[in-house]
């Protein structure tokens, strides 16, 4: 399995002092978020980690060197990086789209090594991690079941649901669902909805697909956060790290 990854754009919410890293190379207790992932993921069966870059690209290739994984993890380059995730997926389409299984992940989030092999090890091919414990408001994006069915995924959602849970950005595609989500990406922007997040894409094919195409692992309880604000730095060091590693702080 391949696992791809979206690390390319410039990171504004979190800081707009320039020129700052990545926020895949951020530090915790030492560590860069791109080194845990690199472990985990060789760990958990990924064979080849494929980068989406753009912003400081450089920083991120320099990094995979220095950890000596350029054997196993490399870069894809987006020139236009600050046009949206959704561009960033569809310059990637080469490596979503072929071969068996893909992980898609997005680089920003520290998080316990369960939760990604909660992801690995899904009986689900088509698999969503989802979150019931989240702040309600339109950042988290909603991942929505009903009567069985996954039905939304979304910042924004309406109407009552049986099950509602934050999207912990990372997911597993078979080659098929793989293939249409890129279609819908490439039309967006094909229509001029250049700056469309890529999980809008992922929403395009869900809400279309049968029942029991799509699954979810329910990570409740594990840790994890994503990281956009100066804030999510804060709680990541003093809350989420010291449940990761057993780092004291």
């Amino acid at each position: 399995m391949k696992a791809v990854m979206l690390a390319a754009g410039v990171g504004n919410r979190l800081s707009k002092v320039r020129p700052e890293p990545p926020k895949v190379l951020l530090r915790f207790a030492g560590r860069t978020l791109l080194e845990r992932h690199i472990a985990f993921l060789k760990r958990h069966g990924v064979e080849e980690l494929v980068v989406g870059v753009g912003y400081e690209s450089g920083q991120v290739e320099a990094e995979i060197a220095k950890l000596g994984a350029g054997g196993f993890a490399r870069t894809v380059f987006n020139p236009q990086f600050r046009d949206g995730s959704g561009i960033t997926l569809a310059t990637l389409a080469d490596d979503f789209t072929v071969g068996d299984d893909v992980m898609l992940m997005d680089g920003d989030v520290l998080y316990e090594e369960d939760v990604l092999a909660r992801l690995a090890k899904s009986r689900h091919r088509n698999c969503f991690l989802l979150d019931r414990d989240y702040e309600p408001g339109d950042e988290p994006v909603k991942l929505c079941e009903k009567d069985g069915r996954l039905i939304e995924f979304h910042k924004k959602v309406a109407g009552r649901f049986d099950l509602m849970g934050e999207s912990v950005g990372f997911f597993r595609f078979d080659p098929d669902a793989a293939r249409e989500i890129m279609a819908h990406c490439k039309r967006h922007i094909a229509e001029g909805q250049r700056g469309l997040w890529y999980e809008e894409s992922i929403r395009d094919v869900l809400i279309a697909s049968p029942k029991g195409r799509f699954g979810y692992e329910d990570v409740t309880g594990l840790a994890w956060i994503e990281i956009d604000f100066p804030e999510d730095v804060n709680r990541a060091t003093e809350e989420i790290l010291p449940r990761v590693d057993g780092v004291k702080v």
